[in-house]
């Protein structure tokens, strides 16, 4: 598979890497208690809630470790 230059299409192992890297320097060291944030993708808008505490109805087991 050839990979794309344009920063489109999925994630490569490498990129999914430092996204992840960034991540979680992102959540050590900037958030505070929590944060809402929302892009548009081609199959409508995604919504991500980052938090230090668990949602209502939620257990630790159903969230996929990174």
């Amino acid at each position: 598979m050839t990979k794309k230059t344009d920063g489109t299409g999925p994630l490569d192992d490498q990129e999914f890497a430092t996204f992840r890297d960034l991540l979680r320097r992102y959540l050590a060291h900037e958030l505070d208690q929590w944060e809402l944030l929302r892009t548009a993708t081609p199959y409508g808008t995604a919504y991500l809630h980052m938090s230090r505490a668990l949602p209502p109805g939620t257990t630790e087991e159903m969230y996929r470790p990174i």
